[in-house]
């Protein structure tokens, strides 16, 4: 939708100029100079789509762009390991996205391994929180969690068990983890 937003806006503002009067008693091969060229608005539109795709090594999914991080971190470090990247541990919007991400998992690890995703309840004890900041309004646990077993699991691991479902977990555990940014 914004693609086609830009081209009308290039495209009315190259008809809009080749009717004016030139200034100047120019001529109007003068005027063309200052208008948008195809070549231009080819140019700027090639700019927005690739604003609006991930950067190499990042799969897109809905809107937004996601990695999978093989190298075992705690969830602290898999959470500064994303921001380093201007991204943050992955937040997960509904099952499809969920479905997405388990299939990029797998692709990349040649299994669905357990991995960190941005979900924790270090705050308190019952309230979950996205380290994005975005709504915690959808949620895969498995049956019985979170169950805090042991005490203190705090943060979020995917792909547990056989059915690939969330888990609390002690955030000092070792593990892949997914980021994810916007384009």
């Amino acid at each position: 939708m914004k693609l086609l937003a830009v081209f009308l806006l290039v495209f009315s503002m190259m008809t809009e100029s080749s009717g004016d009067p030139v200034p100047d008693g120019g001529s109007p091969g003068d005027a063309a100079s200052s208008d948008v060229s195809a070549d231009e608005a080819s140019d700027q539109v090639d700019l927005l789509q690739r604003s609006d795709s991930c950067p190499s090594g990042w799969t897109r999914i809905n809107s937004r762009c996601f990695q999978y991080v093989q190298k075992s971190m705690s969830w602290a470090k898999a959470e500064k390991n994303c921001l380093s990247m201007g991204a943050n541990l992955a937040s997960v919007q509904d099952l499809n996205e969920y479905r997405k991400i388990k299939a990029m998992i797998d692709k990349i690890s040649y299994g669905a391994k357990e991995a960190w995703i941005g979900g924790t309840n270090a705050q308190e004890l019952t309230i979950w929180l996205w380290s994005d900041g975005s709504n915690f309004s959808y949620s895969d646990w498995c049956p019985g969690e979170p169950n805090n077993g042991g005490g203190n699991q705090r943060c979020i691991q995917i792909n547990y068990s056989g059915e690939k479902c969330w888990d609390d977990m002690w955030c000092d555990h070792l593990q892949p983890s997914v980021c994810v940014k916007k384009p």
